[in-house]
């Protein structure tokens, strides 16, 4: 069973850089034609997918995020990262990390942790 569990800082300043790391258990991140994904959901709001990075390396943005967004892996560590710069308390959301074969379903989600934008 693969299980995805994220980890990072709680609390990041208004024009700092979101820094997240997705953690992979019980399964590989190059395995193929899978596409490991960042997700958020701000309060009282939907979900909203950031991107993506696939079992190749290659990578997918959201058009309204691409500008602020990166995501990278170490494949010897079996963990994914989401960079989310200059941000702004709109930013404050629950961030998933999630995976799936490219389709509109997500096969397994981490738990999620919240990050508060704030001063």
């Amino acid at each position: 069973q693969v299980q995805l569990q994220e980890s990072g800082p709680g609390l990041v300043k208004p024009s700092q850089t979101l820094s997240l790391t997705c953690t992979v258990s019980g399964g590989s991140i190059t395995t193929n034609y899978y596409y490991w994904s960042w997700i958020r959901q701000p309060p009282g709001k939907g979900l909203e997918w950031m991107g993506a990075i696939a079992y190749s390396g290659s990578t997918y943005y959201s058009p309204s995020l691409k500008s602020r967004t990166s995501i990278s892996r170490d494949t010897s560590k079996n963990q994914f990262t989401l960079q989310l710069s200059s941000v702004t308390p709109e930013d404050t959301a629950v961030y998933y990390c999630a995976s799936g074969d490219g389709g509109p379903r997500f096969y397994y989600w981490g738990k999620g942790t919240l990050v508060t934008v704030s001063s």
